[in-house]
């Protein structure tokens, strides 16, 4: 009589594996220590369908973004992996470049070279206008890139050419991981750029990343930016030092998890920007930034913040922004149904009014529940809650206020 099969034994093994991929300076299945090499290991995984870069300990000089790839997880040694950006170089165009070229001519091309991030930049009708490319090839002063552009870039415009670009990027691309590593701007040495157009992380139109274990410091602009991205996870991630904010959710960014993370001497701990909706802070540290710890408007809605510490910023500790006061939308527009619970909100407004929530605009149904306002002795924070008396059903239940000037005031309406 033959042995029985087991019951699963028949089972189709139809899933695909996922290969593991080392890279270091001196060890590992590719060998370098710069981006060049880092996205050689991103794209090779991509052909497999997805897999992990392990990036072994090291400084890696940054020329060009890492531009991440779809099912990849990327994962450092924690503080001894960091990726650190080179200077940048700012040169004026030499003459107009059409949207159709693929060359562009620089007064100045010494520090481009072959492989760079590439950020051209101009004035159009008052707005700024970027664009984002890759040089590929240098012939005197004409820069070869990797594709024709698609806008105009003329001399009128006070149109510029830079080697700015995040350090870490994508657009359209999914499902990634980026873990135990750190991402260093460089900031002293490089000119700072507009958080809608890159950070220490820029990501636009993606869903489902996981950050765990990541640093983001010193980028002359923001630490994390994502722009109409879902279901974006921040676990025990560091923003610190960057010249502007720290965590910027993005406009139609939905259900941005941010928990047991630090935003420390930014222009902004958290910022939500347009439309950012059932999000969640949880655990997080909002300390010492230069304007505010949590800056919340236009239809940012269904928002949760809890158990959070924001303390030592020096505007207001949690704002809740009118960015549409002449508007006939203004009430459309404004930041309705937040939650704000469980948190300390200690020594915030110092250089302002010392205030800390401050509700300016007409936000309806607002909870502020089981928080513990305070200032520790130095007439830092002087007003609890601030709250504009256009705003509907503010619910204010189980606070506690310890030397506080002033618990709960009204605002003045500004006509």
């Amino acid at each position: 009589m033959t042995d029985r099969l087991e019951p699963t034994a028949n089972r189709t093994l139809a899933e695909p594996g996922k290969l593991t991929l080392t890279v270091g300076p001196d060890s590992g299945d590719l060998r370098g220590s710069d981006d060049k090499i880092l996205q050689a290991g991103i794209d090779y995984l991509s052909r497999l369908r997805g897999g992990t870069l392990q990036i072994l300990p090291g400084e890696y000089a940054m020329r060009n973004a890492l531009y991440m790839r779809s099912n990849v997880r990327l994962r450092g040694a924690g503080e001894e992996t960091v990726l650190k950006k080179t200077p940048s170089v700012c040169t004026p165009l030499a003459r107009d470049s059409d949207w159709y070229e693929a060359r562009i001519q620089v007064q100045d091309p010494s520090g481009f070279t072959p492989g760079c991030g590439i950020m051209l930049c101009g004035q159009v009708r008052g707005r700024l206008q970027v664009i984002k490319e890759t040089v590929v090839e240098i012939d005197g002063d004409l820069l070869a890139l990797n594709r024709p552009l698609e806008k105009n870039a003329w001399l009128d415009e006070q149109a510029t050419a830079a080697t700015l670009f995040p350090i870490l990027t994508a657009e359209w691309v999914d499902d990634v991981s980026v873990e135990d590593l750190v991402l260093d701007g460089n900031k002293s040495e490089n000119d700072e750029t507009n958080g809608n157009y890159a950070g220490a992380v820029f990501i636009q139109h993606c869903d489902r990343y996981l950050f765990r274990n990541v640093t983001a410091r010193n980028y002359n602009g923001d630490g994390y930016s994502f722009q109409v991205c879902d279901d974006i996870r921040f676990e025990s991630c560091r923003s610190e030092n960057n010249a502007n904010l720290g965590f910027h959710p993005g406009s139609g960014s939905q259900r941005p998890i941010f928990h047991n993370c630090i935003s420390r001497g930014n222009s902004q701990g958290i910022f939500f920007c347009w439309g950012v909706t059932h999000g969640l802070a949880e655990n997080c540290t909002c300390s010492s930034n230069r304007d505010y710890g949590i800056s919340i408007g236009h239809r940012d809605t269904d928002n949760r913040i809890a158990g959070c510490t924001i303390e030592h910023n020096e505007k207001v500790g949690i704002l809740f922004r009118d960015e549409s006061a002449e508007s006939q939308s203004r009430e459309f527009r404004a930041p309705h149904r937040n939650t704000i619970e469980g948190c300390t909100i200690r020594d915030n407004g110092f250089n302002e009014e010392g205030v800390g929530i401050d509700i300016r605009g007409i936000a309806h149904d607002l909870t502020i529940r089981d928080c513990r306002f305070e200032d520790s002795g130095e007439g830092k924070q002087k007003i609890g809650i601030r709250c504009n008396p256009e705003a509907l059903r503010t619910n204010q239940v189980g606070n506690a206020f310890v030397a506080m000037g002033k618990e709960i005031v009204e605002a003045e309406i500004q006509m």
